[in-house]
């Protein structure tokens, strides 16, 4: 089974950075899309960023000029995020589009991470 493992959430002080990574394990032959989602305390899950493999990004208005999405290859994708406010607390999970390697065959789809916690102190 293909997976998406996150990592670098942790508690932070507001103003501060933290620089979330995602890795997929598994056999990946391409990820078309990949982007990081939220989902705050009490709130529905929403888009943080995304990448497309020609590296056009998209963000969400609540992120721009703060956090930079980038990825260096299929199997990963990166969230620096600076300038934090309480706001940004939440669980980050890290999404993916592409193809990859079920065992069987070559599938495409969608995987989502397990989520990273991110807790921004006031």
């Amino acid at each position: 089974q293909v997976q998406l493992v996150e990592s670098g959430g942790g508690l932070v002080q507001a103003g501060g950075s933290l620089r979330l990574s995602c890795a997929a394990s598994g056999t990946i032959f391409a990820m078309n899309a990949m982007g990081w989602y939220r989902q705050g305390p009490g709130k529905q899950r929403e888009l943080v960023a995304d990448i497309t493999s020609g590296g056009t990004t998209n963000y969400a208005d609540s992120v721009k000029g703060r956090f930079t999405i980038s990825r260096d290859n299929a199997k990963e994708v990166y969230l620096q995020m600076n300038s934090l406010k309480p706001e940004d607390t939440a669980v980050y999970y890290c999404h993916a589009a592409g193809r990859y390697w079920t065992g069987s065959y070559i599938r495409q789809g969608e995987l989502w991470g397990q989520g990273t916690q991110v807790t921004v102190s006031s």
